[in-house]
């Protein structure tokens, strides 16, 4: 198995390490920006913790699960330190090539999954999309992601990019409109768990259905006077009846679309 410096110790990095470390891969060190951070997550992972790039032990290979916008310079400090390391990063809307004409071998292993530390998560289950700088090296790397992962595809930066979108629509702005009704049943005195069995089921049927044959709802038949009432029922909450005006135009728009 594998030697891996891991830098991050955030959703993506707990998760990734511990099914590296699950799977009898090794990791060499933590780096995080903040040494509690480090030190938290390597004392899981049974390894050292730093928030010194050039304490970090090296591995075979390097995986970059750090933000996005952190990622270009720690990318050149560590190839500078350690040129040989097989440099992998975990985003979903960065290229391969932050890496190019830093490293000789590198690419990305992109896990699309929402990860929060308080909840496990089977990694056999995430999809993992893979990418290298080169033949030999895609293979290298996805023999690396299948001990992780039972589905690993390879896929390019440009079509990465439209996956981590609609990663983005289907999970984090959903998840944004969970957090709108639960404030909203909140100020009722409602409790949220009142909408589980529909959100479960909602879920549950884009198993079995497209989500066009899926969605239901007044905005599907554009029932105005439904729509209307509910607008009312937002008038002290002006940036929500706005985003629950614009939903319901799109879902009726796309739903004419499909008539």
């Amino acid at each position: 198995m594998s030697s891996v410096a891991l830098l991050g110790a955030g959703n993506v990095a707990t998760h990734l390490g511990a099914a590296l470390v699950a799977n009898g891969h090794r990791v060499t060190g933590v780096y995080s920006r903040t040494a509690a951070s480090a030190d938290r997550l390597a004392g899981h992972l049974g390894c050292p913790g730093t928030d010194c790039l050039d304490r970090l032990t090296p591995g075979e290979w390097c995986i970059f699960a750090v933000k996005d916008d952190a990622l270009p310079a720690l990318a050149k400090r560590w190839t500078a330190l350690h040129p040989d390391t097989f440099c992998l990063h975990t985003a979903g809307s960065v290229p391969m090539d932050v890496f190019a004409g830093h490293a000789d071998r590198y690419g990305v292993l992109y896990p699309l999954q929402t990860f929060s530390k308080a909840r496990a998560v089977d990694f056999r289950r995430v999809p993992c999309f893979v990418e290298a700088n080169g033949a030999p090296q895609l293979e290298t790397l996805t023999a690396l992601a299948r001990t992780l992962s039972d589905r690993v595809v390879a896929l390019p930066s440009e079509r990465r990019r439209y996956l981590h979108l609609a990663a983005v629509l289907a999970c984090n702005f959903a998840n944004h409109c969970y957090d709108l009704a639960a404030r909203l049943l909140e100020r009722e005195g409602l409790p949220f768990d009142l909408l589980l069995p529909l959100i479960d089921e909602t879920a549950a049927k884009v198993h079995d259905l497209a989500p066009r044959e899926a969605q239901t709802g007044p905005a599907v038949r554009y029932d105005r006077e439904v729509i209307n009432r509910q607008l009312d029922l937002l008038a002290d909450r002006p940036e929500l009846r706005q985003l629950y005006a614009a939903m319901s135009q799109s879902i009726h728009q796309y739903a004419r679309q499909n008539d």
